[in-house]
């Protein structure tokens, strides 16, 4: 068995799962601006910002295995902005 899991990683499989992971991550990112678009959820809320932070969290890991400087540097900061979007929400300033 362990010599099954060996070749089938070997064989270029962890790439196929990285693009796997990182169509879900596209998923996530677009299910997020769709239902944005449609009055589903909120800009502010936690579900936009949880989504995209979920979304580029996978790209940026399929990136890890398929390199790309610019696709790597772009989501990374929608990462951190969707990333400090989610602190906003559960430490909102006091009023």
């Amino acid at each position: 068995m362990l010599q099954q899991l060996s070749e089938f990683f070997m064989a270029g499989s962890v790439e196929v799962i990285a693009d796997l992971v990182g169509i879900v991550g596209v998923g996530l990112t677009l299910a997020a601006y769709f239902l944005l678009q449609i009055d589903k959820i909120s800009s502010t809320g936690r579900n936009y910002s949880l989504l995209n932070t979920i979304g580029a969290a996978l790209i940026l890991y399929s990136l890890y295995f398929n390199w790309n400087t610019p696709a790597v540097i772009m989501e990374t900061a929608w990462f951190m902005i969707s990333l400090y979007g989610l602190i906003r929400h559960y430490n909102p300033k006091p009023s």
